[in-house]
């Protein structure tokens, strides 16, 4: 079972124009990823049950494309009450003997087998991963070596360093019987409520994830994350594409059909360029550079820890450094995305009506779909532009930008100032 319904809020601009399970890894949506681990695990699986909500016309789409000889049921979440109530909708009419195996829509595995080692464990299962700071996730609290006493929500003393990473064996029957749940503080049914519940009368078996195995794309710089966890698992130089001479093509590096790397580019590894790409004449791609299909990386554009989505054209003189340019943006000539304060502390981006400390000493823009920059535009770090959102040119960007916005330099303004009359 995936959970595949979140609205993915925090994740904005980039789930302005489509849902979660759909954001990139290596050009390939996240979900596709989920599906294929799942297929292999052979015979333990008798049937996908995918849940979807928001944006799911986008994923059902999807679905018919990629999926349509898969045996897939789609569950359609109607109110986004939270994961309990998403994972009670899908097992309707699932025999109460049956294990399901439940994923959350927004976890990426840098090593898939470790979904083999949770369906395997006997009785009920829970992955964990460890990280630096679990502050911001759901701790697991164990009793003897390897079996959960709790998940604690966001504690604020280190408890333990291994997390809830969104992965579940139980039986069905157990997560029947343990419905009875109250709403949280935030209004949803959680689906942890749950497991503490099965928990605490059963045994459910711990699995941990080792270090940086595991990412949660719960907030913008955690898509560069999971690229980058991708990244680090592609081997040599695999290229299917045209390569114009002279170019200079260094460590592992992927160049997908129909793609053009044109004469005097450099590109240093590890790279992932898509289909029908053209890249160059002298550019540069430096290592965990993303360049998904479509997309246009022309002379003298220099692309470093970024990823960048579907058709994207950034057609000359631009720096694209540690981002994320989502599908159909265009840059104009001399775009910087500014990746590094002054002071070289830890950029901060604002998430919702938070700020939050992204732990990178280096982090660009995100950029949303269809948005387009004037010449001479700069990005300071941090800062989100709004999806079909224009910024005028010699604009210097210092704070995040509302979807559907002109931003002209003559407001001197923080965000915009005028708004779209026609919606896109």
């Amino acid at each position: 079972m995936i959970l595949a319904a979140g609205k993915g809020e925090r994740l904005r601009p980039i789930t302005e124009t489509r849902p979660k399970p759909l954001i990139p890894i290596l050009c390939k949506p996240l979900l596709a990823w989920q599906l294929e681990w799942i297929e292999g695990l052979g015979g333990l699986v008798d049937e996908v049950i995918i849940v979807v909500g928001d944006m799911k016309d986008k994923v059902i789409e999807f679905l018919s494309k990629t999926a349509a000889n898969k045996k897939i049921r789609v569950v359609e979440q109607e109110q986004q009450l939270g994961t309990a109530h998403a994972v009670l909708r899908a097992v309707e009419g699932v025999e109460e003997e049956e294990d399901v195996l439940i994923v959350y829509g927004d976890v990426f595995l840098g090593k898939p087998e470790l979904l083999l080692e949770v369906a395997k464990r006997e009785g009920n299962a829970i992955l964990g991963a460890e990280v630096d700071d679990p502050s911001q996730y759901g701790v697991l609290l164990t009793k003897g070596e390897d079996s959960l006493d709790k998940i604690l929500e966001k504690p604020k003393e280190h408890l333990s360093k291994v997390v809830n990473a969104g992965v579940y064996k139980l039986r069905v029957g157990d997560i029947l019987s343990n419905r009875d749940i109250q709403f949280s503080p935030r209004g949803e049914l959680e689906f942890t409520d749950i497991v503490n519940k099965i928990a605490s009368v059963s045994d459910v078996r711990v699995v941990t994830a080792p270090r940086g195995s595991w990412i949660d794309i719960g907030l913008p710089w955690q898509v560069i994350e999971a690229n980058k966890t991708a990244l680090s698992n592609l081997r040599g130089q695999n290229i299917k594409g045209v390569v114009e001479q002279p170019v200079v093509i260094h460590g592992d590096v992927y160049i997908g059909e129909e793609s053009q790397i044109k004469a005097f580019t450099y590109i240093e590894g590890p790279v992932y360029v898509g289909r029908r790409v053209r890249v160059g004449p002298s550019a540069r791609l430096r290592p965990y550079s993303v360049i998904c299909d479509g997309s246009v990386i022309g002379f003298s554009v220099e692309v470093k820890e970024s990823v960048i989505f579907e058709n994207v054209h950034a057609n000359h003189l631009s720096y694209i450094g540690d981002s994320i340019v989502c599908e159909g943006v265009n840059l104009g000539a001399g775009t910087v995305t500014a990746n590094l304060r002054f002071d070289e502390k830890t950029v901060k981006m604002r998430i919702k009506d938070k700020v939050v400390d992204s732990g990178r000493k280096k982090l660009g823009s995100v950029i949303g779909g269809y948005a387009k920059t004037g010449i001479n535009v700069s990005l300071m770090p941090g800062v989100k532009v709004g999806s079909f959102s224009w910024i005028y040119p010699g604009v210097v960007v210092t704070g995040d930008v509302p979807q559907k916005t002109i931003l002209k330099p003559e407001t001197k303004a923080r965000v915009d100032v005028m708004k779209f009359e026609n919606e896109h």
